[in-house]
C-alpha cells in the first residue's frame, strides 16, 4: 500500500514558518513529506532541510516524494526526541526552524496490519517504529486494571475508561487478546448501547490511549521543546501541529514557560531568579483549519497550530 497522507494546515503552518532560502529547517515528522516538499520549494541551492521520522514507510515515500531536491535534503530514520543528537552528527547546532505535525498518518491509519485503525480486524500493533519491540498487544495483555484505567482516562479521556478496563482484564484472562476486532468486541461490550449509538466509533478513544501510552507521544513532545527552542537561530519558528488536547496543552505550556521562565514570587519587585525569556508566543490563540480544509480532510478536525519565535539577542 501507497503511504498517503494529507498535510493538515499546510499553508498556515509553511507562512508562520517564515521559510529563508538560505536557512537550515528541520521537519521533525516527515510522514509523507507535505510539509517538507513546501519548505524545500522555498529553499534556495544553498538551503537546507533535515526530515526526520522514525516510520520506515514514511522515510520510502518522503524520499521519492522530494527526489527533486535531495541535494538540499537529508532524511534521517529517528524520533524527533532525539533531533540535537541527530543534528549534531551533521555538523548542525543551529537552525532556522522547526515544524512538527503530531498526527497519526492516513497511511498508518489505513494500512490494516499496522494495527491502528479500529475499522478492520488485525493484529494489536500499533508502534510507530516498527524496530520496537514493546507492542499494542502487550499493552493490553500485560497492564494492570488501574494502568489500563489510567491511561483510557488520561489519553483517551473516556468517561467510560474504568469499565472498559474492567472488561478487558475480565476477557484477557479467559484468552489473550491477539487482533484489534478482539479488542473492539470487548470495548463495545463495556459501552452502554445507547453510548455508543453517538460520538463515532465506540473504540476510537482507547485505540487513541493505548497508542500514546506505546508511543511515548505525550513524554517525548514533553521532554523535547525546549531542547527544539535552544536549537532556533535568533528569530527562527518552531511550529507545532497538534490533535489531542492533551498535546496542545503541553505545547501551551511549554512556549508560555519559554517566553516568561521567570520562578520569582509575584510580590517580588524585581526579577532576581536570573532566568531569561527565550523568545515570544506568536500564535496567543492556535491557528486552525478553514471551514474549507475541514470539508476536504475530516482528519483535520481536531488540529492545531501553535507557533513560537527565537528572540532576536
Amino acid at each position: 500500500m501507497e503511504f498517503r497522507h494529507t498535510s493538515v494546515l499546510l499553508k498556515e503552518s509553511i507562512e508562520a514558518l517564515r521559510v529563508r532560502p538560505d536557512g537550515i529547517y528541520v521537519d521533525g515528522t516527515l510522514g509523507g513529506g507535505g510539509h517538507s516538499l513546501e519548505i524545500c520549494s522555498r529553499l534556495s541551492e544553498k538551503g537546507r532541510l533535515i526530515g526526520i521520522d522514525q516510520d520506515a514507510a514514511a522515510i520510502e515515500a518522503a524520499t521519492r516524494r522530494l527526489k527533486l531536491f535531495e541535494d538540499r535534503v537529508t532524511i534521517i530514520r529517528a524520533n524527533y526526541c532525539d533531533m540535537r543528537r541527530e543534528l549534531g552528527k551533521l555538523g548542525i547546532t543551529s537552525v532556522d526552524g522547526v515544524i512538527l505535525d503530531l498526527g497519526v498518518s492516513s497511511y498508518q491509519l489505513d494500512e490494516a496490519s499496522r494495527g491502528f485503525t479500529y475499522r478492520e480486524d488485525a493484529p494489536l500493533d500499533m508502534r510507530m517504529d516498527q524496530r520496537q519491540t514493546q507492542t499494542a498487544r502487550d499493552i493490553v495483555n500485560g497492564y494492570s486494571e488501574s494502568e489500563l484505567y489510567r491511561i483510557i482516562r488520561d489519553y483517551g479521556e473516556e468517561r467510560f475508561a474504568k469499565n472498559i478496563a474492567r472488561h478487558i482484564v475480565s476477557a484477557r484472562n479467559q484468552k489473550t487478546l491477539e487482533t484489534t476486532g478482539e479488542l473492539i468486541h470487548v470495548i463495545k461490550a463495556a459501552i452502554p448501547m445507547k453510548a455508543r449509538a453517538t460520538g463515532g466509533h465506540p473504540a476510537k478513544r482507547t485505540f487513541q490511549a493505548i497508542r500514546i501510552e506505546l508511543n511515548r507521544e505525550l513524554e517525548v513532545l514533553e521532554n523535547s521543546l525546549d531542547d527544539m527552542i535552544e536549537l532556533l537561530n535568533d528569530g527562527g519558528r518552531i511550529c507545532v501541529i497538534t490533535f489531542h488536547s492533551l498535546e496542545d496543552r503541553i505545547v501551551k505550556e511549554k512556549f508560555r514557560q519559554n517566553e516568561n521562565p521567570c520562578t520569582c514570587p509575584k510580590e517580588f519587585p524585581v526579577c532576581v531568579c536570573g532566568k531569561k525569556s527565550k523568545g515570544k508566543v506568536i500564535t496567543r490563540k492556535p491557528i486552525v483549519p478553514s471551514e474549507e480544509e475541514l470539508e476536504e480532510n475530516n482528519r483535520a478536525k481536531s488540529s492545531k497550530l501553535r507557533v513560537f519565535e527565537r528572540e532576536y539577542t
